[in-house]
């Protein structure tokens, strides 16, 4: 089997990759931009023969046309995406132009020359967001596949649009795709951007641990690899035409999480001199737009595919720490080439 990813190389991505490499019989092509926060590097010591590389902005319709056809997959997972909300807000044109532009293209492509050519069965994952459905209120049930699109900001209201495309070839063309729509993920490799490696770095640091407004936001948290496993599992039983939300149904509020992350690297007494780093908090304007909370309900995925989640926020958010505590030169790094440090 034949499975093309897109923005294979990100932090999602590269873990994908890895998890269908441990199976030994996929053939994978991966497409990337390689943009700022891409992360090559965590897919640098592979070795295996049936993975290629192709570095390609699906804006590009003509180089996509052609790796695409050449390449001739019977999958393609689409998690190519700009993804952070605060870059959003301040440059949204990118947002535009990769997660609408760049999904059309896409689209487009495989439905014009790769279906026509392609004598297999062929399936198109779209890996989409919770955030599309905008933000509920403190006692408002979860997201389900039903819920409302209200979307909040440029990535959010770019990942609906798209999202909005896929389905309008499902029902004008009975192109044969699926819309996933995931909670927020964390593990390893994820730039540090993003709210749990940025914590985690600032914690080495000593840099004071920006929390937006007092804190009391809330997300419901996937560790990656449960989030790859479902992919992997609707890759194979996925119903065709179908939406699946893909989250753990447990929220927290962003200084509880901080909290959590700070005691966890306490413990490991980093500094040699029982410093707590929870004392770096510090509460700063919040952010344009910001929603309050987040929180999905996956029992579709659940009950229809018997899918059954791995890692609870314990065992998750301790193996994340210790991994960027290990990992911590490539964390300081990224950190830094973001933040100007």
């Amino acid at each position: 089997m034949k499975i093309l990813i897109t923005g294979g190389s990100g932090f999602i991505g590269s873990n994908l990759i890895k998890y269908l490499i441990n199976f030994n019989k996929y053939t994978i092509c991966n497409i990337d931009a390689l943009t700022r926060t891409s992360v090559p590097h965590a897919l640098k010591k592979i070795k295996y023969d049936k993975y290629f590389f192709k570095k390609i902005d699906i804006c590009n319709y003509n180089k996509l046309k052609k790796t695409i056809l050449d390449f001739q997959p019977n999958i393609i997972m689409h998690l190519a995406a700009e993804s952070h909300v605060d870059t959003s807000i301040v440059a949204p044109r990118k947002f535009i132009d990769t997660n609408i532009i760049g999904t059309f293209n896409l689209l487009d492509i495989c439905n014009r020359f790769l279906i026509k050519r392609n004598n297999n069965k062929f399936k198109f994952l779209h890996i989409s967001t919770d955030e599309v459905f905008g933000s509920l209120d403190k006692g408002s049930n979860s997201f389900t596949e039903k819920s409302n699109y209200l979307p909040n900001s440029p990535y959010s209201s770019s990942k609906a649009s798209s999202n909005h495309l896929v389905r309008a070839w499902v029902k004008t063309y009975n192109f044969p795709g699926i819309i996933t729509n995931c909670s927020n993920n964390y593990g390893p490799w994820q730039h540090p951007e993003k709210l749990i490696p940025h914590t985690i770095a600032r914690c080495i640091l000593k840099s004071p641990i920006p929390i937006y407004g007092i804190g009391k936001n809330q997300r419901d948290w996937i560790f990656v690899l449960d989030h790859v496993r479902a992919l992997f599992k609707l890759m194979h039983k996925g119903k065709v035409g179908e939406t699946y939300n893909i989250g753990t149904n447990k929220t927290l509020t962003n200084i509880d999480l901080v909290n959590k992350i700070c005691k966890l690297i306490d413990k490991k007494n980093i500094d040699k001199n029982n410093f707590y780093h929870n004392s770096l908090i510090t509460f700063v304007q919040d952010r344009k737009g910001h929603d309050f909370k987040y929180s999905i309900n996956s029992s579709k995925l659940c009950n229809s595919l018997n899918f059954k989640f791995e890692y609870d926020l314990k065992k998750g958010l301790d193996y994340t720490v210790n991994w960027y505590l290990d990992n911590s030169r490539w964390l300081i790094k990224s950190f830094n080439s973001k933040f100007n440090r």
